[in-house]
């Protein structure tokens, strides 16, 4: 079998496989690579010896840890790990899918990929198209978020590791639905990080909130940039993922003409092709920049899509009237920003931030740039996750108000996506939580979360300590709650309002322009139209009455018992309530 590593800074490099070593060789053809055979197969151990070094580091590129990112790698046989009778990806363009975000490590109190796998079927009763998987690449310990991975070609061998992840992608592919995979490439975990050891994978050039940047533009990163390039591809090509969230592209520094970006973009385009599926990136990105989703022919950096966090804070204030931090901008007048993220995509499209103390942003073409470009969501893992408590909006909000949020983005203009549990209310919180085997490091993050929060009024006792084991089983989801009467009634919501979603059209049109919205910000009323459907939704504890100023329209659903609009098109709206209606 051949073995390969790029280590341009060493001067010896030996390979051990199984308790034997291997000499390795500098290739005539590629500088700084290093080269040789040795018999191994499926499951063999191996790693790399660097100069004088007695430990063996695991490889940079290996597919499995067994034991952990300090650990020996594994080979892999992909041929093995996959089904006879290969299952097809589905063909859902983005434009109709409903994503599904999921933490295999507390979806299930297994916290495994087959776990997750047997929980399918809630899913595709739901009517979602896509789950999106948070992070599974290899971290130390066994919980965690996944955004301290260190090992960007490997799977977390806890959830099940690399025949884990075939496994579950296939059961999804098998019941129709599509898996998107988010990845970190801005960043790698502070503990088990080998990459520094082999190559200048990082620069002092550029310092990011995690210490040196990955290295994108500085001596060594054409090496650096195939690397981070390859195991993107990796995960679309040998695991049969459907698409990719970035996380924190703006994170990402690069100062060269050609960003890393556009490359990924164009080899992902390129890969698509060639296997005839519906690939795709999904940017989190806080610039409120249209660029990154614009097509590269035109001069963007050509990602198919990216999270609006703007469309989620506008309607989380509409919804709770909190304004601390980033809110602040948005809770002024949250039904007018909302309706501004509705028909424009970004709040921030060169106005002025408080929060930045700067103007932000940059306006969205609408005739030219379609609505799917944009995720719309009520709840993410970073905006239940990072509250002091982990508190989702359903420990605060009626079920009224949780069925407005939720027909709001799923009849919408952007591409849903919802977090897991939030379909049923969950009671569940979902808390930040580690499992760093470093002591100093563990006590670093149990101190800088309550140093955080101290700042905002709490006391250090009131928040969650990530290194407790109940921390994270507090965070996994309850399936007793979904059959619970109040639970079972808002999750019917969410079918209806995906099913509504699938059958009419006018809810997938990418035109932003044809979206129309009024609102009235003191009785706390929005209504929106989209084609021939029109969403109404009443935030206030009373009844409203609304001019719809048409006729022909009936409702189509509503959270709580409506008569259809008289003759003069008008619709009488129960307090915290929602109502579809259509042609």
């Amino acid at each position: 079998m051949q073995f390969e590593v790029w280590a341009p800074l060493t001067g010896r490099v030996a390979l051990r496989v199984d308790d034997t070593t291997y000499d390795m060789a500098r290739d005539p053809a590629r500088e700084g690579w290093w080269t040789t055979e040795a018999p191994a197969g499926d499951g063999s151990r191996y790693g790399f010896l660097l100069d004088a070094e007695t430990a063996p580091r695991p490889d940079p590129r290996g597919r499995r840890l067994p034991d952990g990112p300090d650990g020996l790698s594994a080979v892999v046989d992909f041929a093995a790990l996959a089904s006879p009778v290969p299952v097809p990806s589905p063909r859902t363009r983005l434009q109709d899918a409903v994503l599904y975000e999921l933490h295999v490590g507390t979806f299930t109190p297994e916290g495994t990929f087959d776990a997750a796998a047997a929980r399918l079927g809630h899913l595709t009763a739901l009517g979602v198209t896509h789950v999106e998987l948070m992070p599974v690449c290899s971290f130390p310990g066994r919980h965690g978020w996944g955004y301290d991975g260190v090992a960007p070609w490997s799977v977390h061998e806890p959830y099940g590791g690399p025949a884990g992840l075939v496994r579950f992608t296939e059961a999804a592919h098998a019941a129709g639905l599509g898996v998107v995979l988010d990845v970190v490439h801005n960043h790698l975990g502070p503990s088990g990080n080998h990459l520094p050891a082999f190559g200048p994978y990082f620069t002092d050039t550029h310092h990011t909130p995690w210490g040196s940047a990955v290295n994108l533009d500085a001596p060594g990163s054409d090496e650096v940039r195939a690397y981070l390039l390859g195991s993107a591809l990796a995960w679309l090509r040998d695991y049969g993922i459907d698409g990719l969230r970035l996380d924190a592209v703006h994170a990402l520094a690069d100062g060269r003409a050609l960003t890393f970006l556009e490359e990924l973009g164009a080899a992902v385009d390129a890969l698509a092709a060639e296997t005839g599926r519906p690939l795709f990136l999904i940017a989190e990105s806080d610039r409120c920049d249209p660029r990154t989703v614009t097509p590269r022919a035109d001069g963007g950096l050509g990602l198919h899509a990216q999270w609006n966090d703007d469309f989620h804070h506008a309607l989380h204030c509409a919804l709770t009237g909190e304004s601390q931090a980033y809110y602040g901008d948005f809770a002024a007048a949250p039904l007018a920003a909302l309706a501004k993220t509705m028909t424009r995509v970004f709040f921030h499209d060169g106005t002025w931030s408080s929060f930045r103390g700067r103007t932000h942003g940059r306006p969205v073409e609408r005739r030219l740039t379609p609505a799917h470009r944009f995720l719309g969501y009520t709840q993410t893992h970073d905006q239940i996750g990072n509250r002091a408590l982990g508190d989702r909006l359903s420990a605060s909000l009626s079920p009224g108000l949780l069925a407005c949020a939720a027909t709001v983005a799923l009849t919408g203009p952007f591409v849903p996506m919802l977090f897991m549990g939030e379909e049923w209310g969950a009671g569940t919180p979902w808390q930040y939580f580690t499992d760093h085997p470093d002591p100093g490091l563990a006590e670093a993050v149990r101190a800088g979360r309550r140093r955080e929060f101290a700042a905002h009024g709490w006391k250090a006792e009131e928040i969650p300590d990530p290194q407790d084991p109940a921390t994270r089983d507090r965070s996994c989801l309850d399936w007793a709650e979904p059959g619970r009467a109040g639970h079972a009634r808002l999750l019917a919501w969410y079918r209806t309002l995906v099913a509504l979603r699938r059958t009419h059209p006018d809810l997938r049109d990418p035109d932003l322009a044809a979206v129309r919205v009024a609102y009235d910000e003191e009785r706390r009323w929005l209504t929106f139209r989209r084609g021939d459907v029109r969403v109404t939704v009443n935030l206030s504890p009373e009844p409203v009455t609304i001019a719809l100023g048409r006729n022909g329209v009936r409702v189509l659903a509503a959270w709580e018992p409506v008569e259809h609009p008289g003759p003069d098109g008008r619709i009488h709206v129960p307090g915290e309530s929602a109502v579809v209606l259509g042609p």
